[in-house]
């Protein structure tokens, strides 16, 4: 358990950090926000599903703006931090049911999506910075031994 929330500090972390670069930049990549915004939505996705809620209909590719990116970076570590407070040990292993927006269903453990939440915003923020790389902005550095060390 102490593994997974420290991923979840890191993912904010990070989230916090690409924000606040791509915040700074007058580059107006659609891409690259719209690669961020990515990664927000499936965090709000992922953790309507840890609670049980249909998630069908939320958007899992939008072009969203910085002030809608902000609040998601905000709720998404509200909703994390309060379904942390009130998960024990021995409900890493419960399995979640839920439906994509394509109306298939699946199962996992809590544990795998936590995972994969956590691993899923790393592939991306890797991609945001080979993008802002190309256009000769210098990546951010989102490591997770950064993080610790800080």
């Amino acid at each position: 358990m102490k593994t997974i929330q420290k991923m979840y500090e890191h993912l904010n972390w990070a989230n916090q950090r690409i924000f606040e670069t791509l915040q700074s930049i007058e580059d107006e990549n659609q891409e690259i926000w719209r690669l961020f915004s990515h990664i927000l939505h499936a965090e709000k996705i992922w953790i309507t599903r840890l609670r049980g809620m249909d998630s069908s209909q939320l958007p899992i590719w939008s072009e969203d703006d910085l002030e809608i990116c902000a609040e998601l970076i905000k709720q998404n570590r509200e909703s994390f931090t309060a379904f942390f407070t009130n998960l024990a040990n021995t409900d890493l292993d419960k399995i979640i049911s839920y439906t994509n927006s394509k109306g298939r269903e699946f199962t996992y453990s809590v544990r795998d999506i936590l995972t994969h939440v956590a691993l899923h915003g790393q592939y991306h923020r890797g991609q945001i910075n080979s993008r802002l790389r190309a256009v000769g902005i210098e990546p951010v550095n989102v490591d997770f031994i950064t993080f610790v060390r800080e």
